[in-house]
């Protein structure tokens, strides 16, 4: 399956290239579109990403299969992270991601039968002093209690 960036977001690439005084700096940016775009990153996107750059298909799939950020698979509409490291643990973060796990009926890094969620177990996202916290795709939700938690996934499940 072939893969093209848009107009629109081969214009925010641009953007970035003003940033740098060389392309190669922007590829994580530009994976970062790709994955918007195309859901995650596959080897086509890989290979259009180092054309558009300018550098090797092997450069590019080195910061995809670095960075956890980047996802090697399709995953859910909505993909929930649930941080289990120090903080949150201590304050509940392993009963949240049962929680999660068990409501949505998946494991780490699976997704769902009807591809509306995916569920990541992740290591920190950052925001210690207001643990515990899960974050569904750029949203952040801090000093989480299970009873939060299920009004989240009830949310979730009512949209499109």
């Amino acid at each position: 399956m072939e893969f093209k960036f848009t107009e629109e977001n081969l214009e925010r690439i641009k953007q970035e290239f003003k940033k740098y005084p060389v392309k190669k700096p922007v590829v994580m940016a530009a994976l970062y579109i790709a994955q918007e775009q195309n859901g995650f990153i596959s080897n086509e996107v890989i290979k259009e990403v180092a054309d558009v750059l300018e550098i090797t298909a092997e450069e590019v799939l080195g910061v995809a299969t670095f960075y956890t950020m980047y996802f090697k698979k399709p995953m859910g509409k909505y993909h929930i992270q649930v941080c289990t490291n120090v903080s949150c643990m201590l304050r509940g973060g392993y009963e949240i991601w049962n929680q999660v796990k068990g409501k949505l009926g998946v494991e780490n890094l699976g997704v769902t039968d009807d591809s509306k969620f995916s569920l990541e177990e992740v290591e920190c996202l950052g925001s210690c002093g207001t643990a515990p916290m899960i974050a569904v795709n750029e949203d952040y939700y801090e000093n989480l209690t299970k009873e939060k938690v299920e009004e989240i996934l009830e949310s979730l499940k009512n949209t499109n």
